[in-house]
């Protein structure tokens, strides 16, 4: 770990901890296993220059479970084409399959163009889906076929956002956007819940109060602290610091600011959260419980303490150190 580069910062802190985090550095060595695996599994696939696979969520977190979801997509380093490959029908029942399959009619499973997602911020071109595929490129992805064009369209994103940015601030342009992902989210999960009935109210709201919360947390706080460099530096800062797992970015923000107890608090509730969903029977009851079920469902009792003891953790690391001043000149108005 370095001032810029935080990776390896999770493990720093485990060492401050009588047990340490076992089910999320357990998850990482999964997660690269996954990958050698898909990787295997997509050996053979035609594949353009300009095109990249790319997952995201719990991949991108290095967070993978028995039962995570393959949300991915084919990424274009360029303009939206017909005939890039691979497209998606290139990949099916290689990846995505089963259980693992996208959730319909969302933002995955299906072709992105780079063009589009640095053209489209804001205005009536702009759409949900651009939203959570920009976001999720920078903040939670890997691509187990085309490092290269997936680092490529990262970099161009993030510059789209950096442009003009001022020194010593934070860059206000990526910051709204972030914060108008993570309301999106918020949004959203009512409006699935009035879409299908919420069969799936449970599931989505325990993963709410953690899972989004971490994402949305690590990349607030790179954000944040960018009020410590020079216009020149900040690109450089923020790309070493997305490159790095979410964990790794709250852990290092946390050693940065003598929070390390809040530390050890807020990511072994979401170490627990992890062990949590990795147990067949707990993912189980929680995704097949209804918000009728919710106030019976031991699971989600479980995951709802553990989101609240992840959510004091990051209270106190925004509102009980340096950072305070930050947020309430940022992350309001």
């Amino acid at each position: 770990m370095t001032d810029a580069d935080p990776t390896g910062a999770l493990a720093e802190l485990a060492e401050r901890s009588r047990d340490g985090f076992p089910h999320l550095l357990a998850a990482r060595e999964r997660t690269a296993a996954a990958l050698d695996d898909l990787q295997r599994r997509l050996q053979g696939v035609a594949r353009d220059p300009d095109v990249a696979v790319v997952l995201f969520g719990s991949w991108g977190r290095h967070e993978v479970t028995t039962g995570s979801d393959e949300d991915w997509s084919v990424l274009i380093d360029g303009p939206r084409r017909s005939g890039a490959r691979p497209g998606p029908d290139d990949l099916a029942g290689r990846i995505g399959a089963g259980e693992r399959r996208p959730a319909a009619g969302g933002a995955f499973a299906g072709a992105a163009s780079c063009d589009e997602l640095v053209e489209r911020v804001g205005l009536d071109a702009d759409s949900n889906r651009l939203l959570t595929l920009r976001m999720l490129l920078l903040l939670e992805s890997v691509a187990p076929v085309g490092a290269d064009v997936h680092a490529r369209c990262r970099d161009r994103v993030l510059d789209t956002y950096l442009r003009d940015v001022d020194a010593f601030r934070p860059p206000r342009f990526f910051l709204n956007d972030l914060i108008r992902y993570w309301r999106t989210i918020a949004v959203d999960f009512e409006g699935k819940a009035r879409a299908d009935g919420g069969t799936k109210w449970v599931a989505r709201l325990a993963k709410l109060r953690t899972s989004r919360k971490v994402l949305f947390a690590g990349g607030l706080l790179p954000i944040l602290l960018c009020h410590l460099h020079a216009a020149p530096e900040i690109p450089r800062f923020l790309a070493a610091q997305l490159r790095a797992p979410a964990t790794d970015r709250l852990a290092h923000a946390f050693l940065r600011f003598d929070a390390a107890d809040a530390g050890l608090r807020a990511l072994g509730a979401y170490d627990r959260w992890l062990g949590l969903l990795d147990d067949p029977e707990a993912r189980a009851e929680l995704e097949s419980a209804g918000r009728e079920q919710a106030e019976t469902s031991a699971a989600f009792g479980e995951a709802r303490r553990l989101g609240d003891e992840l959510e004091a953790g990051l209270l106190t690391l925004l509102f009980d150190t340096p950072l305070r001043s930050l947020v309430r000149e940022y992350g309001v108005f």
